[in-house]
């Protein structure tokens, strides 16, 4: 047998270890999650805490393989526009009934998130609430948590909402008890849903008053040229350091680049001096444009000397060919004539070393250049603008095979026909063999990461049980929670479980806990399965921080937050959403 023989008491300490260890490296970044995942894993398996057959035995867990298909089902909604008309009537009727709109439009959000992942729902939704925002006169950051937290909601409705659902009824079914059926879920879900729904209406109004990149450049948005000069031999600028040179420093001129030869010197503009035959890059309006013809001392080049640029705010989305490639490594201005002139991640606008800013789902990008060159860029990398929905070309006539596949899969699951894997690749094959959407794009909506970071934590949680460290855990808490009654008792749980999905992301958490919960019910001597309801909603009610859920972190940069924005707003909905919780579990779930 391959691994390290251990004793059970070494091997029980040692996964502990090892997921403390991974927590830790999951809140402070040093790698991606599935790299931690897919680590934590390998350690457990070499050191002999989880068997090889164990690691094996994961890959049959049939909730990250109907993940999987519904992502390439959501994928062909999207490209046949499914999700588009609802985009189109917001667009329609925006300005004439702006309040209308945005609250037929949420609970329109909310609907969805019931039954299609939430993520593409946000990535879809941001350039329209942008709009709304802008229509009704108030600011981005008005809207975009909430956007967020109402697709929280709508996933917690059905099984189908969240991955984080699937995978407990994974772990759920892998431990012997029987499967959520898909509207098990749905009692408590609508009342926790239409909790979160009355907090927004009354409390979205205290949310502060930001802005997202572009605005907080709107200062500098007049500048609509790139103007290229270049520094001649006779040049009195020769020597001189870019911000030497009054030119280059008046107020509406802002210095984007240097190039010398095939070289860009954009790292360190600061320490640059001039040459003779260096090209300077410069963002400037027209009347600095034609000031600079009369000039000795720099020569206009002819090529961009009269481009008219945009600046246009991207989001970097999941499946963004962009992600992990520094922008350097990239050559936007070599590809594309695009620069970036800032990015947005967490707490800071980025604008000095950005060639070396290696670029993450959540970032936003503060792009300016010729607009067909920005489109041509934003087509290729699979980049959404924040400030416009897309204008794509939709596979429109396919669009009632695509819904038609989805209600089966949800009638035929409620219904127990099959199961819901089974059904969804029934679903994936059809709207693969009726072109709803090319195999080369129905595979690219699949978060190759989400399903590596899956794997990597379904092998940890198998080894945490079997080493017994989820044991020694239950021994530890079961005596305090015996203890409660069952309200505080699922109050307790349901705690636990939303501080670490606060901090770690909510699928790996869902993946450890559940297991937890499991022996817990059967060491109390209770239902189980409320436990494990409890963990399911815990793990989906990440209000108070941008980093415990994705959707989160996606609406950070367009809505100009800071991280204590998450924490003074969403704390307190996580905290009564718990309390619905403890109150209701018991309630539908009987101890």
């Amino acid at each position: 047998m391959f691994g390290i023989e251990l004793s059970a008491t070494t091997q029980a300490i040692s996964a502990l270890v090892i997921i403390g260890t991974m927590l830790v490296m999951f809140v402070r970044e040093v790698y991606p999650v599935e790299v931690v995942a897919i680590s934590g894993a390998m350690v457990m398996v070499v050191l002999g805490i989880l068997p090889t057959s164990g690691a094996l035995t994961v890959l049959s867990n049939d909730a990250p393989w109907t993940i999987a298909a519904l992502f390439i089902i959501v994928g062909a909604l999207v490209r046949t526009g499914a999700l588009d008309w609802i985009t189109q009537a917001a667009t329609r009727n925006v300005e004439a009934r702006p309040a209308l709109t945005l609250i037929a439009l949420s609970l329109a959000v909310v609907g969805l998130s019931a039954f299609v992942n939430n993520t593409p729902i946000v990535v879809v939704m941001i350039p329209v609430f942008m709009q709304l925002a802008k229509q009704l006169g108030i600011s981005p950051s008005k809207v975009m948590i909430p956007l967020s937290f109402m697709t929280i909601f709508g996933g917690t409705v059905t099984l189908l909402g969240t991955s984080t659902n699937l995978l407990v009824d994974g772990v759920v079914k892998q431990a012997g008890m029987p499967a959520f059926s898909i509207f098990e879920i749905t009692p408590l879900g609508i009342v926790y849903a239409a909790v979160g729904m009355i907090y927004l209406g009354l409390f979205a109004r205290l949310l502060p008053d930001r802005q997202s990149m572009s605005a907080l450049l709107s200062d500098k948005s007049k500048m609509k040229f790139f103007t290229e000069v270049a520094v001649p031999e006779d040049s009195g600028l020769i020597g001189k350091k870019v911000d030497e040179v009054d030119i280059f420093m008046r107020e509406s001129v802002r210095v984007v680049d240097v190039l010398r030869g095939d070289a860009s010197l954009r790292r360190d503009l600061a320490s640059v001096a001039l040459e003779a035959g260096d090209r300077v890059v410069l963002r400037t309006p027209m009347s600095e444009l034609l000031g600079m013809q009369s000039s000795k001392e720099v020569r206009l080049v002819d090529k961009l000397s009269s481009v008219q640029t945009a600046t246009v705010e991207v989001l970097i989305s999941p499946g963004c060919l962009m992600i992990g490639r520094s922008l350097g490594s990239m050559r936007l201005r070599r590809r594309y004539g695009v620069y970036v002139l800032a990015a947005h991640r967490r707490n800071q606008n980025i604008g000095r070393q950005l060639d070396d800013l290696v670029v993450r789902v959540g970032d936003t990008l503060l792009l300016e250049g010729a607009m067909a060159d920005i489109q041509r860029l934003a087509a290729e990398m699979e980049l959404v603008d924040i400030g416009h929905p897309s204008d794509r070309a939709y596979r429109r006539r396919h669009a009632p095979i695509v819904i038609a596949v989805l209600v089966a899969i949800v009638g035929l699951s409620a219904l127990n026909v099959a199961p819901i894997v089974i059904l969804s690749m029934i679903g994936v094959a059809i709207v693969l063999v009726t072109r709803c959407i090319d195999a080369d794009e129905a595979f690219g909506f699949i978060e190759g990461r989400l399903l590596a970071m899956i794997f990597g934590m379904l092998a940890v949680g198998a080894g945490l049980e079997r080493s017994g460290a989820a044991r020694l855990i239950i021994d530890l808490v079961t005596p305090g929670l015996r203890m409660l009654p069952p309200h505080l008792m699922i109050f307790a749980v349901f705690m636990v479980a939303w501080a670490l999905t606060e901090l770690v992301t909510n699928n790996a958490v869902a993946l450890v806990l559940t297991p937890i919960a499991i022996g817990l019910g059967t060491a109390l001597h209770i239902d189980p399965r409320a436990l494990v309801v409890t963990v399911m909603f815990a793990s989906s009610a990440s209000f108070g921080t941008p980093i415990g859920y994705q959707t989160n972190t996606l609406v950070y940069g367009p809505g100009g937050y800071k991280f204590t924005d998450y924490i003074r707003f969403g704390l307190p909905l996580s905290l009564i959403q718990a309390i619905v919780v403890s109150l209701l579990v018991p309630v539908f779930w009987p101890l």
